[in-house]
């Protein structure tokens, strides 16, 4: 799945592939961003050339790996999360983002799980193959497609630290550790004295 997801609004871009050259990622990369961005408002002309750049330098500020920008950028419109793959990085591709004012922030190794699309993509592919025995791949695409085209009339937008989230530590904050074990205890445990155990210390 070629997958574009926007958590703000929860919209997705799915295209079905039988493969994923580079060839064939940045051609429907280039062409979906280009939509996306001919339906943003005009960007806002920036007071001098550093505000322009500080504006891209705030998004590598951080970064362990930072992306080196172009010498000349037009204002930044877009922030573009990918995985940490070679064939995200090539020139030419990461030239033509900064070209059109896309920033790419790329995801540690082994962290794909800060990509939302990964998740949209799990959501979707339960919903599409779930109960069901395709035979064909040219079935496979057709019922994701379908099933994101059935996604984008009701998206729901996906939220860092959201409800879920604040529902989990109210959990945390409900249980009580004991003895520092891994256990956990629903209400606390009063505390003992050694009286209550039945010590007699002289006074």
């Amino acid at each position: 799945m070629l997958t574009l997801f926007h958590p703000t609004g929860g919209e997705v871009r799915l295209k079905g592939v039988t493969g994923c050259p580079n060839a064939v990622l940045h051609s429907w990369l280039k062409e979906q961003l280009t939509a996306i961005l001919e339906a943003l408002p005009p960007p806002a002309a920036p007071a001098d050339v550093a505000s322009l750049r500080a504006a891209w330098e705030r998004w590598r500020s951080g970064l362990t790996v930072k992306p080196t920008l172009a010498e000349r950028l037009p204002p930044l419109r877009m922030l573009l999360v990918l995985d940490n793959l070679a064939g995200h990085k090539t020139p030419d591709f990461v030239l033509w983002l900064f070209a059109h004012g896309v920033m790419p922030l790329y995801t540690p190794l082994g962290g794909s799980w800060l990509n939302m699309a990964e998740s949209i993509q799990r959501i979707l592919k339960r919903r599409a193959l779930g109960g069901q025995h395709p035979e064909t791949t040219d079935q496979i695409i057709a019922w994701f497609e379908a099933v994101a085209e059935h996604w984008n009339k009701g998206p729901t937008p996906f939220e860092w630290g959201g409800k879920r989230k604040r529902r989990r530590d109210r959990q945390r904050q409900r249980r009580h550790r004991v003895g520092g074990s891994a256990a956990f205890t629903r209400r606390p445990l009063p505390r003992r004295t050694g009286r209550d155990y039945g010590d007699t210390q002289p006074k």
